[in-house]
This record gives structure tokens, sequence and C-alpha cells, in this order.
């Protein structure tokens, strides 16, 4: 299950689990709309212990981006291994929500470059 490793502000940094799959993505996903539901303006998937991601998982993200974007909320995943961070560039999920290197990086890095352009083609600023 995800945990919750900061609460500060408008700002929530969540570790997901070392996998990301079909039989805990539903889980994974209730619990973080349930807190997305809180408040907060700033969401952060740490992703670093992150071992096995399946499509059911990478669904939950774009979900979870979706959700936010719909209440003017922020979505940045961070600390994604090289391996799915390749992944995410082919599939072209890195227009949509960049990875950040680390939760640091995804916490003081503002929405910029490609994923700012594309947010913006698709009227998600």
């Amino acid at each position: 299950m995800v945990r919750v490793r900061i609460r500060h502000g408008d700002t929530t940094v969540v570790r997901l689990p070392t996998r990301l799959d079909y039989d805990n993505a539903s889980d994974v996903g209730a619990r973080c709309e349930e807190l997305t539901g809180q408040g907060g303006g700033t969401f952060v998937l740490d992703a670093s212990e992150v071992q096995y991601l399946d499509s059911s998982g990478i669904s939950v993200i774009i979900a979870l981006w979706r959700a936010l974007d719909h209440r003017a909320g922020t979505l940045r995943l961070a600390a994604l291994s090289d391996h799915y961070q390749q992944v995410w560039r082919l599939l072209g999920l890195d227009t949509l929500l960049p990875v950040f290197p680390t939760v640091n990086a995804a916490l003081r890095g503002p929405l910029t470059g490609e994923g700012a352009d594309a947010a913006e083609s698709l009227g998600h600023t």
C-alpha cells in the first residue's frame, strides 16, 4: 500500500509500493484519490521503491493526474527507475507527466518544459 511520507501545507508526498500492478492498482488508486480529496494542490508520487510497474499501475497514475488536473492540482512523479523512465518515454507519457530525478527535485521544480507545453496544448494548465 502507499505510505504518506510528508503532508505539509498544500503538498503531499506518497511513497508507492514496490509493485504497482493489477493486484494492487485499484487499492493504491483509491488511497491516492482519498488523499487528494483531503485537499492540497501538489501531490508527489515517490517511485523510488517501485520494482515492478505494469499497465494497471500506469493507468492509476494517469487517472490520478487527470483527477488532480480537474481540481487544479499538480501531480509530480519522482525517482522512477531508469528502466521505467524509458518505458514512460516510449509511451509518450513524459510529455504529460515529467519524471523528476528525486522527491526533492519534484518538490522544488515547477511544471516546466515539455510537460507544461503538452498540458497547455491539451488545455490542462
